[in-house]
């Protein structure tokens, strides 16, 4: 993951050098190394070593795929162009510390409010400046640390959800200056203004606040409507008047008897004798999560548990339906009707 820093004051300016290169683990020495107190989350049930493991998945040691640097400046103010500070941008696709230029400026600038990034690329996103963090837009800038699932699947949706004005201010590939657009969207539409006037108007923060929620709930949206794992389309068809098509069978609760962790499990021996076990844990059927179960024939001897799937009908889980099941009938036309 990548790695970034802000720094804001309303009277104290900082000299980069100071804040971004002089400290024993300043941003610019966290390509390689890492300082993380006080992150550990365990809970009660978890797994510690697989808590370790997910934790330095998720703060890899090594953010070498691009620097960049921004700070605030008045000047553009002080010439009249333009009303408050505006950001200064610099990137690289090189550690900071080797650079001679950054090394320049941060030696000999100053300012109250300064933002910094080193990046460690995910996915296929290509390695070149415009894909380094912060990216500029008008007086704002925009860091993201992480990434979006699945963007590869969700980046059409994604952008088919911005405004054209938006569209045309991506420059770069990167999951996160597509959230960024998604954000300038919903700010947009909030102020009731049009890019690029949206880059430049000081919004209220509420607005900006609710703008980054509702560009993130996009974003879960298309997730679960593109990367839902639990999508299963079933048909039990036989295009004959009267023969029938093999079984097929559905249940929604037979996944807790199948479960070693509840009772009722049919092989209740078996897990008892796993190397460590000493029997199932004894849990309540009722706090099993929702799922469906399609098969051919049922796999346990509760015939409670099971519903016959009857001739011609289609199942759909998922897609936007999670945990609801909508049955289709085949019409002697030959076209799909809903029941």
């Amino acid at each position: 993951m990548c790695r970034w820093f802000a720094y804001l004051s309303a009277t104290e300016p900082a000299l980069l050098e100071d804040i971004l290169i002089v400290p024993a683990h300043s941003l610019s020495k966290q390509v390689h190394e890492h300082y993380l107190p006080y992150l550990a989350h365990f809970e009660p049930d978890e797994d510690v070593h697989a808590t370790k493991r997910e934790i330095d998945l998720r703060n890899r040691y090594f953010n070498a795929d691009g620097f960049g640097v921004a700070w605030y400046t008045t000047t553009r103010e002080e010439y009249g162009e333009c009303e408050g500070a505006r950001p200064i941008a610099y990137r690289i696709v090189r550690q900071p510390l080797t650079d001679p230029v950054f090394n320049s400026i941060a030696a000999h600038t100053a300012s109250t409010a300064i933002f910094a990034h080193v990046r460690a690329a995910s996915g296929n996103t290509a390695i070149t400046d415009t894909n380094c963090h912060p990216f500029q837009f008008g007086r704002y800038l925009f860091m993201h640390n992480g990434m979006v699932g699945g963007f590869a699947l969700i980046r059409r949706g994604m952008v088919n959800a911005m405004s054209d004005e938006a569209t045309h201010h991506l420059m770069g590939t990167t999951d996160s200056e597509h959230l960024a657009m998604l954000f300038f969207t919903y700010l947009a539409r909030r102020a009731d203004v049009h890019s690029p006037q949206v880059f430049e108007v000081q919004h209220p923060l509420g607005d900006v606040k609710a703008a980054l929620e509702e560009a993130i709930t996009t974003v879960i949206r298309l997730q679960r409507e593109v990367l839902a794992g639990g999508r299963l389309l079933a048909i039990r068809f036989r295009n004959h008047a009267t023969e029938h098509p093999p079984s097929l069978y559905l249940s929604t609760t037979a996944g807790a008897t199948l479960n070693r962790k509840y009772p009722g499990h049919p092989d209740a021996e078996h897990a008892r004798n796993q190397e460590g076990g000493s029997g199932m844990v004894k849990m309540e059927k009722e706090a099993h999560g929702a799922h469906v179960i399609v098969a051919s024939e049922p796999t346990t001897y509760k015939k409670e548990e099971w519903e016959l799937v009857r001739k011609n009908e289609c199942i759909i889980v998922g897609g936007g339906h999670a945990g609801v099941i909508f049955l289709t009938h085949v019409a002697k036309s030959g076209e799909l009707e809903p029941v």
